[in-house]
């Protein structure tokens, strides 16, 4: 689980730099399910995974994390937030 929610925030993390160029906002609104997602699995890993090995886990969760509050704060200024 750690894995893969690592390599999801990874994925969300370059989709969110292509979504920060200008015209391409819109990517923000397919962007943020797609890293909650991915959070959510995180959590699952946090959970389910002994203390010592869940680094990856809450790394992704992080990551996906930032990613959402990212997406959020373009899409605010961005006026596709009210």
């Amino acid at each position: 689980m750690g894995l893969i929610s690592l390599l999801w925030g990874i994925i969300a993390m370059l989709w969110m730099i292509v979504a920060l160029i200008p015209l391409l906002g819109w990517g923000n609104w397919f962007l943020i399910p797609f890293a909650a997602v991915g959070a959510i699995i995180a959590a699952i890993g946090v959970l389910f995974t002994s203390s010592g090995k869940n680094g990856r886990a809450k790394t992704g969760l992080v990551l996906n994390g930032l990613v959402i509050l990212v997406a959020l704060v373009r899409l605010m200024f961005g006026g596709g937030v009210l």
